[in-house]
Parts: C-alpha cells; sequence; structure tokens
C-alpha cells in the first residue's frame, strides 16, 4: 500500500500512463490559489522566440517567485502521489500554469512532454492541478490510454500562435482519437500522467477561465543530458545525485531575490530545450 495510491491505483498508472481523479485540497483552497493567480499571474503577453512564442514568464516556475506556489507545489497529498510512483527523492524541474481564457482559440495538440525536456530515464511524472472546473467543454487535458509504451515518438514544431505549446510541438504520428479519454477535474482535484503517454486539451468553449497548474516531478536519480546545467528544487527525501543546481524557496512575493532566482532558472530552461533540433526525423 502506498502512501496515496493503492497498488491497483499504481498498476492503472503503469498500464494507461496515468491515475486520476485525485484529491490535492479542498475547493476553498483552489479558489484561494485561484484568486493568487489572478494577483500575480494575469500578465498575458506571450514572448516570441526564435522557435516559438513562449508562456507569459509569471506562469513558468511560478514557485520560485511566490510562496503560495511554493507551498501548493509542495502540498503533501500531491507529493504523497508523485512518491507512489516515482519514489521518495522528488525534485521539482518544471512547471507552467495552463490558463484558457473563456471562449478562446488556444489549444494543446497532442504531445509526448518528454519530447524538449532531454531528461534521461524517462521517469518524469506530470501532475495537473485543477484551479477552475477543468471540463471537456473547457478544453480539459485528453490523454490516449498506453501510448507511453510506444516511447519517445517522432514530433515536429508548429508555428501557430493557437497553439500554447512554446515550440507547438506536436506528434509527428496519426492518432486514433476516438481512443482518447478526457480528464475532467473540479478544484483541487489533480491527476497524474507519464512523461510519454500522449495528451492533448481544445480550445475553452465554456463562458468561465480554465486554470490549472501543471507540475514535472522527476526522481532525483534523474539526469539532463544536454550541455546546459539546469536548476530544479528539491521537494522531498534528499539530493544524493547532484544532476542540477538547487533553487531557493522564495521568501516574499516577487522580492529581488526571487526575481533574480526564477529567471536565472527560466532563462537556463529556454536555452537547454531551444537548443533541442525539431524532432520530426530523430527516430
Amino acid at each position: 500500500m502506498g502512501k496515496a495510491l493503492d497498488e491497483m491505483a499504481v498498476a492503472r498508472y503503469r498500464r494507461d500512463g496515468y491515475v486520476t481523479p485525485l484529491r490535492a485540497c479542498s475547493p476553498e483552497q483552489a479558489e484561494a490559489w485561484h484568486q493568487d493567480v489572478l494577483r500575480c499571474c494575469a500578465e498575458a503577453e506571450r514572448p516570441v522566440s526564435d522557435t516559438g512564442i513562449r508562456q507569459p514568464s509569471t506562469r513558468v516556475k511560478p514557485y520560485l517567485l511566490f510562496p503560495w506556489a511554493a507551498d501548493l507545489v509542495r502540498h503533501p497529498a500531491i507529493l504523497d502521489a508523485v512518491e507512489d510512483v516515482i519514489g521518495p527523492d522528488i525534485l521539482i524541474f518544471h512547471t507552467t500554469l495552463w490558463w484558457k481564457a473563456a471562449g478562446t482559440e488556444g489549444f494543446v495538440p497532442w504531445h509526448q512532454d518528454a519530447t524538449y525536456f532531454g531528461l534521461a530515464p524517462h521517469e518524469h511524472v506530470t501532475a495537473w492541478i485543477a484551479l477552475t472546473p477543468s471540463t471537456e467543454e473547457s478544453g480539459c487535458v485528453t490523454i490516449l490510454p498506453g501510448s507511453h509504451k510506444h516511447g519517445q515518438l517522432p514530433h515536429a514544431d508548429r508555428k501557430d500562435p493557437r497553439v500554447m505549446l512554446s515550440r507547438g510541438q506536436s506528434v509527428a504520428v496519426d492518432i486514433e482519437e476516438r481512443a482518447a479519454v478526457p480528464i475532467p477535474l473540479k478544484p483541487g482535484q489533480f491527476s497524474l500522467h507519464d512523461t510519454l503517454v500522449l495528451h492533448a486539451s481544445a480550445p475553452n468553449r465554456s463562458s468561465h477561465d480554465r486554470i490549472g497548474l501543471g507540475i514535472s516531478y522527476i526522481p532525483a536519480r534523474v539526469k539532463h543530458v544536454g550541455p546546459t546545467r539546469l536548476s530544479a528544487t528539491l521537494v522531498r527525501g534528499e539530493n544524493r545525485y547532484g544532476h542540477f543546481d538547487l533553487e531557493p524557496r522564495p521568501q516574499a512575493e516577487a522580492d529581488a531575490a526571487a526575481l533574480t532566482a526564477h529567471a536565472d532558472s527560466i532563462g537556463r530552461f529556454w536555452i537547454a530545450s531551444e537548443s533541442i533540433p525539431e524532432m520530426k526525423l530523430v527516430h
């Protein structure tokens, strides 16, 4: 028996590449974090790089800027479930706040998270935490069960301003969408999915914003294989491997130290991820 997942839930994760729904916190706590997001992360500009359109900076690794986000990514209920699938020594490699405004055309194409992370081995797990209702109408995450068993698939960059991924990374194989499963979540619930499972999400056709946080957790034994030395945050257990520079926890909201640590971390991340070539012909 695990800390949060029973043997059947872990078996489903191994078989299907995901497990859902899990409860992180009360709806009231989710709403408090939602209000923090509205206050701190409303910046809407998506900076343009040579490879695509990035997320607004406050929506990337916000746990380095804001104490409330640092608390969220360390929530024991989330870490207990993550530990059940990757073990007790846990780092946060990356985090993105996914904010789809009501009635907008932004979408996420079919892709695997592993494609441009450059991590080995492929043991990263994403926890996706809903801060507002994530429904089929509002464009919840949709997963293709079992697709992680095919390994890393070829992808191609897709230059489309509606695509919410920084490079528009899209899998370059045919998808059997009839087998896809939507993952609706209520505020305070979360799902876990494997770094290699294919997933996507449609535009938000609802009357409310769909806001959730995708947190990329890795076991401390995982390393980045590129030449850029990256940073990560230790949130549970020990860091016995030293593959990453450890990030500081913010002491105050977006103070000078937090801004410096955040800029350093995401600067390294963009250099590393954007130096990986388009993967259409890699495999």
